[in-house]
């Protein structure tokens, strides 16, 4: 009873302290409206408004001006007085561009984005609360734009426009997550980033090596966490967030909670998540090749296999993950912010899925197959300063320190010996980056550093006696990876409609790994790379009128090769083990780009892309011989021997096409459709399709929404690639796959019937109710080896203040 009585109190408290919060909203949809810049007449009180329009006007007298600014909207002002009678809300009135919105990725700088060539997807905390994603993975895969690959239920690989896992960068917080270690093959680090804790995410479509450097090739992915806000009031301002969310397709049980402090020069943040997955149910209506029917349990000392008492259930895919975060600001004055953040992630032992269901002779081949805790700590520090000096108009400081964790464990079905390897590596990276403005252009220009220091240790147990022995490790121990590059880049407005962007990057990449030449049995005792690379981009912006804007850009790209391409051993596939080769050079891409949005009257929007890209010398795993054997012993099996090798060319195009359609202020449509073709040089001349090269994909929703009710009716579709379609190193892995009337491996096409509703409950209360694959089919994306969820609920709560 004491606890309702004093939850009664605060909330009641609350309510009288919250009388002068207040939303802007835009005026023709009545949607929130984030980033408002609100200020008085000298500008000596000024804040920003939340993810759902929010601000406090407390620290502001009655009868003082207040003006509204947005880049996307007109310019309002009025007193605080006025603005209270109308029950606070402010409504502001859309300009002619919407494409005037800000955008961090392309520039590392805020930039217009109706003056940036690139295209570019931005994802705000709305998004997020609407999609409920489970993990970052499925956040982008909402997007309708970027296709996502999973090996497991703790997985998630995104593919953009042909390429994938090291072909495209992450980064968090304008720090690259990309690794000496991050490999060809798919990757999952970005299920590390907590969605809950993202404030925003922009996807920059296409290469972004100009500003960010190596790997990235296929597009940039930026996630930017949660930063608390200064307050404008005397005194401190106190908020935060509470959310839950529960789905029955994995039972998944998530909690979040953010708490946020800030007075006029500091502010703090403190955001944790936490998350319990089960075994993953796929629907009923598929190809039954994804079913479960057994597993292997251990019992009495021996392997047995098992029947599944419900195939669709995918034993065992479940685990838990837990996510931290804090960040600290300082600004002492207007000219400089000092900015302090720490991000924790960590797992549970997760299942490698794929490989516990492959069989041979109708025997599972596995009896455990699963990755360690997948551990990541990311410390950055970024000091801020607004100036008008003759370099510079505004200059940033990121210094970051990252610690990656990850292992692999395994044991074959009736077989003694449990093999573990463990890789750790030590990121660190400094970037200085400038911003001057003249008359009628914006240069903007940097330097970076990076150094990846790599451990890797392989161990052998007998799980009979438990005695531990040395094994052979992924990678060379003590292996380091470093990065020294320059850039600049130039935006000039040629007039008020158009826009010129260019520039050009060089980077310096140097790579040194050591051989045990007691464990392997090498011809070559090290690897020691020095290798530049010179990159560069120009692209044009116009707005040729109210209807019709186009986009058009030229840039290359490229990625050195890692210490997983140079060092790597290991089985990528029954029979196949990959050797390290010292050998490589950078691989290039060489981009072109033409893009057309059309809009009319704001009732019909459209967005058309087409692009090509060329990779030469491009990184792929080929037959490889050692000591002239094209053929060893690895674990105990015969394999084939392959190496990563500078040696196909490869090419890739695509289309994409995005839709709004606006029949009232409540009801609109929305879709997203993505058409991606690319082939391959193999060795004999011949091409073939490309491994990462997603089927045709997209989504469409129908939504009808008001001030506080949501609701979301949505399909998404993926289209088949056949088995003549497949790529060779696919066709290796057809335990994946569905099969056809010919017995060849094949990726079908699916679709799923989907529906979501939000309600906003008073100012603080959001609830959320989605019906997921309403028909239960059963599916698995391109490549992936984890069906998806069958038919899922989906509810969350979420209480701010």
């Amino acid at each position: 009873m004491r606890f309702y009585i004093s939850l009664a109190l605060f909330f009641l408290l609350f309510t009288v302290s919250s009388a002068q919060e207040i939303q802007v909203l835009d005026k023709e949809t009545g949607e929130p409206v984030f980033n408002v810049a609100v200020f008085n007449k000298d500008k000596s009180k000024h804040l920003l408004t939340g993810f759902n329009g929010e601000a406090s006007l407390s620290g502001f007298s009655y009868n003082e001006v207040i003006f509204f600014r947005h880049v996307s909207h007109s310019n309002f002002h009025a007193t605080k007085r006025q603005i209270l009678q109308q029950e606070g809300k402010v409504y502001l009135a859309s300009t002619k561009n919407e494409l005037s919105e800000v955008v961090l990725s392309v520039s590392r700088f805020e930039q217009n984005k109706g003056m940036v060539p690139q295209k570019v997807v931005t994802i705000n905390q709305k998004d997020i609360l609407t999609s409920a994603p489970q993990t970052s993975a499925d956040l982008l895969e909402s997007t309708g734009q970027v296709y996502v690959q999973k090996s497991q239920l703790g997985g998630g690989s995104p593919m953009i426009r042909g390429f994938a896992t090291n072909r495209l960068l992450i980064t968090v917080d304008g720090v690259r997550m990309n690794t000496a270690i991050f490999r060809g093959g798919n990757v999952q680090n970005v299920i590390s980033i907590d969605p809950l804790s993202i404030e925003r995410a922009e996807v920059v479509l296409g290469p972004g090596s100009l500003v960010f450097g190596s790997d990235a090739i296929g597009g940039v992915i930026n996630f930017l966490t949660l930063s608390p806000a200064f307050s404008v009031a005397k005194g401190g301002n106190f908020s935060g967030r509470a959310y839950t969310r529960y789905a029955t397709a994995n039972e998944e049980k998530t909690g979040h909670l953010n708490l946020s402090y800030g007075t006029k020069k500091w502010a703090f943040l403190s955001s944790a998540s936490y998350s319990d997955f089960g075994d993953m149910r796929m629907g009923s209506h598929g190809p039954e090749e994804y079913l479960r029917p057994d597993y292997v349990v251990r019992r009495n000392g021996q392997d047995l296999m098992v029947e599944n008492d419900n195939p669709k259930v995918q034993k065992p895919t479940g685990y838990n993950q837990l996510n931290l975060l804090q960040k600290i600001r300082f600004k002492p004055n207007e000219e400089y912010n000092f900015s302090l953040g720490m991000i924790y992630s960590t797992t549970s032992d997760y299942p490698r899925y794929d490989r516990l269901y492959r069989k041979r002779n109708g025997v599972l081949r596995a009896a455990d197959w699963y990755y360690g805790p997948q551990e990541w700590l990311q410390t950055n520090f970024q000091l801020n300063k607004a100036g008008n000096g003759k370099i510079y108009n505004d200059a940033k400081l990121t210094a970051a320190y990252q610690y990656f964790e990850e292992s692999r464990n395994d044991r074959a079905f009736g077989d003694d010996i449990f093999y573990h390897t463990q890789e750790e590596v030590d990121a660190y990276s400094l970037n200085l980056d400038f911003e001057k403005d003249f008359a009628s252009t914006t240069l903007s220009y940097g330097a970076e550093y990076v150094y990846n220091k790599v451990g890797s240790k392989g161990s052998e147990k007998n799980i009979i006696t438990g005695e531990w022995a040395a094994g052979t490790s992924r990678y060379p121990d003590d292996a380091s990876w470093q990065s020294l590059a320059a850039y600049g880049n130039l935006q000039w407005e040629l007039a008020p409609s158009l826009n010129l962007q260019t520039g050009a990057r060089y980077n310096y990449i140097l790579l040194d790994a050591e051989f045990d030449e007691e464990i392997y049995d090498f011809p070559f005792s090290d690897a020691n790379l020095r290798t530049g690379a010179l990159t560069g981009s120009a692209g044009l912006n116009w707005q040729q009128n109210d209807i019709f804007g186009w986009q058009f850009n030229l840039s290359t790209g490229f990625r050195s090769p890692n210490i997983d391409d140079v060092g790597k051993i290991f089985d990528s596939a029954p029979g196949l083990v990959v050797v390290p080769n010292p050998d490589l050079e950078p691989e290039k891409a060489y981009n072109a780009e033409l893009g057309l949005r059309l809009n009319f009257e704001h009732v019909v929007k459209l967005e058309l892309a087409g692009y090509y890209t060329l990779l030469e010398d491009a990184l792929v795993r080929r037959d490889f011989d050692l000591n002239g054997e094209t053929s060893i012993e690895y674990h105990g099996e015969p394999s084939r021997v392959q190496a990563i090798q500078n040696a196909a060319r490869a090419h890739v195009y695509g289309f994409e096409a995005g839709a709004k359609i606006r029949f009232s202020q409540q009801l609109k449509i929305e879709s997203q459709l993505s058409i991606t073709e690319g082939e391959e040089e193999q060795d004999d001349g011949t091409t073939a399709p490309l491994r990462h090269a997603a089927p045709l994909f997209g989504n469409a929703h129908l939504v009808w929404e008001n001030d506080r009710l949501r609701f979301d009716l949505f399909g998404e579709y993926n289209g088949e690639i056949s088995a003549s379609e497949l790529a060779p190193l696919e066709k290796d892995k057809d335990y994946l796959y569905a099969i056809n009337e010919n017995g060849d491996p094949y990726s079908p096409e699916w679709y799923t019937l989907n529906f979501s509703s939000q309600y906003q409950l008073g100012k603080m209360w959001l609830v959320t109710a989605s019906l997921e694959n309403i028909t239960d089919q059963r599916y698995r994306t391109y490549s992936s080896g984890v069906a998806a969820a069958g038919r899922n609920l989906i509810l969350a709560l979420q209480y701010s203040f």
